[in-house]
């Protein structure tokens, strides 16, 4: 019997691509299909539920499909473009290397190289899934011809209704709160010098808590050092890697989500933030005001006084705040996030079947 089987250079716990990839082969293998999971390295937390790409050859049948979690470069690429199965892409989007060239050189190459595996897969690909419009617009830009749009299957479940109502944010002490890697392109910077502005503006005791994994040490280690450098070392809590039961009690317990990001291909935080009746503010950039809509407050994220003032504003709102709950309750249900797995599997299953898109 034919497989569907899913290739991801690492498998990592808790972050989006890792999610999605173990929902989406859960999903396929519920229809009854072979589908494991491949890596070119292995992680140890996740090393239970991956085999080594070097075994996929000897497991292979004929008409097996193989999905491809596209989201930074890996020797996997021009792997997959030589194998002879049917191939799809599920595309994740690549962060530009002109955002990561001024803290890591290597970094910023690999990106271009995962440019390049783009354009290198797009003529093999019987289909590409992207998380976004924005990121579909890249995946035609690169040469692919059938494509489709399905979010992410990567919400923490923990997330997910964990509230249906929040308290009333305090007059002082307002607790921001930002959720996602510790990389150039999410700019957390702008949120530090905003936080600035709150404190000495409208609210001399708001704090922000950074959660998430430093994948770029000199931005990470330049970050702590502007945050001490502007004085707020006692304000802004770094938090590192988190548990799901953690991130979820830290979107329970904060007053707004802030987003600062120059680049998302996608932003499951935002999502992660709606379903816990959690205010958002965003950068108006990249694909977050397709996914934001009208479920939270888009802004220029580059000026500091425009970040504080939204964020005054959610505070001191209480019907601005039950508006934006109301708008991200249907911007949820208009994503349909709990059957996106079942969705990109239907896709999936269609190219097995021979009807590719």
């Amino acid at each position: 019997m034919s497989g569907i089987h899913h290739f991801v250079p690492v498998l990592h716990r808790g972050d989006a691509v890792g999610r999605h990839t173990v929902r989406l082969r859960d999903a396929t293998r519920a229809r009854g299909f072979r589908s494991e999971i491949y890596v070119d390295m292995v992680d140890a937390e996740t090393a239970d539920q991956t085999l080594s790409v070097l075994s996929y050859p000897d497991a292979a049948e004929k008409g097996d499909v193989l999905v491809y979690q596209l989201a930074t470069a890996s020797v996997m690429a021009p792997w997959l473009a030589a194998r002879p199965e049917a191939l799809v892409v599920n595309y994740h989007n690549v962060t530009p290397p002109e955002l990561m060239a001024p803290w890591n050189n290597y970094l910023a190459r690999g990106q271009l190289q995962a440019q390049g595996d783009l354009r290198l897969l797009a003529p093999r690909a019987a289909l590409a899934v992207a998380d976004s419009a924005y990121n579909e617009a890249e995946l035609r830009q690169a040469g692919f011809a059938r494509t489709a749009v399905v979010p992410p299957a990567a919400m923490l479940p923990a997330a997910v209704g964990s509230a249906t109502s929040r308290r009333t944010p305090p007059p002082s002490g307002a607790r921001w709160l930002f959720v996602g890697r510790l990389a150039p392109n999410k700019a957390i910077e702008d949120a530090v010098a905003a936080l600035l502005v709150a404190r000495r503006h409208h609210d001399p005791s708001a704090t922000l808590e950074v959660v998430g994994r430093p994948v770029v040490s000199t931005y990470a280690d330049a970050l702590r050092r502007y945050v001490d450098g502007l004085g707020l070392h006692d304000a802004v809590h770094f938090r590192g890697v988190l548990s799901d039961a953690e991130v979820a009690a830290s979107l329970a317990g904060a007053d707004v989500l802030v987003v600062t990001s120059r680049h998302e291909g996608f932003g499951v935080p935002v999502l992660e933030a709606m379903a816990s009746r959690l205010p958002v503010v965003a950068n108006d950039a990249g694909a977050l005001p397709e996914v934001v809509g009208d479920a939270g407050l888009l802004i220029d994220a580059g000026d500091p006084y425009a970040v504080a003032s939204a964020v005054e504003r959610i505070v001191r709102d209480e019907d601005l705040r039950e508006r934006l709950a109301q708008a991200a309750a249907r911007r949820l249900e208009e994503l349909d996030l709990g059957s996106a797995s079942e969705r990109a599997a239907d896709l999936v299953v269609r190219v097995l079947g021979g009807e590719p898109g």
